[in-house]
């Protein structure tokens, strides 16, 4: 009998999500120590207190005492759920941060529904790597400066200048993200892109991302950005 050819090969099975769920624990407990009573926390407060309820409404009626506990596991599953995605994310990124490429890298893997950005930066310094990225959502455009703000002031505002004469009705806003106090850490980016309120309409959104796409240079020697997911050992789908 003739052996199977690489194709005719069955393919290995991807793990289920109990495995992806037990991989991205262990990486986060590795990663983040403290996570560990964080998502202990989330899940028994629920299972506490969905307990006290239906000891003080079950009135001897066991069904309304069992319901009230199945609530608080459930509740308690998913409350952990949540934080081990937002720990998991942070410890992640943790992992990358201050590398050259770190702000195109969450662009890519996280930005939230809504919002356009590439993993590519719109201007680089060759010499300290600094670079400047662009989001456009309905906020209008956001370039976040990736490097100290002493070195990264100069570009921000020559990018921005650019962008006044193209699109002079477009907002034009900005974040930090570096090493000085102030700035934004990589995890908390698409929160702060979220607080911007929206000016734009959705078509405006697409417009304005095409004219600013149309107009990037393809020849600047930017470095590519970091796979956040590749210091992962699993991620969630």
């Amino acid at each position: 009998m003739a052996r199977p050819t690489t194709a005719e090969k069955p393919k290995a099975k991807e793990p289920g999500r109990l495995r992806q769920i037990w991989d991205v624990l262990k990486m986060t407990r590795r990663l983040d120590p403290p996570s560990t009573w964080w998502l202990l926390g989330s899940l028994l407060l629920p299972i506490i207190a969905g307990l006290i309820i239906g000891l003080t409404t079950n009135q001897g009626n066991g069904f309304v005492l069992a319901l009230w506990i199945v609530v608080g596991v459930l509740l308690g599953v998913l409350l952990g759920l949540v934080v081990l995605g937002r720990r998991a994310e942070k410890a992640a990124y943790s992992q990358i941060a201050g590398q050259p490429g770190a702000v195109g890298a969450v662009l890519r893997s996280s930005l939230r529904r809504g919002w356009r950005g590439s993993e590519m930066p719109v201007a680089v310094n060759p010499k300290t790597q600094d670079a400047i990225y662009r989001a456009v959502g309905r906020p209008g455009v956001v370039l976040i400066a990736e490097g100290p703000k002493t070195r990264t002031a100069r570009m921000l505002d020559k990018e921005r200048s650019t962008i006044g004469r193209i699109l002079p009705n477009v907002p034009v806003s900005t974040l930090q993200v570096g090493p000085d106090a102030e700035s934004v850490q990589l995890h908390q980016i698409n929160r702060r892109l979220g607080k911007f309120k929206p000016k734009l309409t959705r078509a405006e959104v697409v417009a304005v991302s095409n004219r600013l796409s149309s107009l990037t240079s393809s020849q600047l020697p930017i470095p590519k950005g970091i796979d956040p997911l590749k210091v992962r050992s699993q991620r969630m789908r």
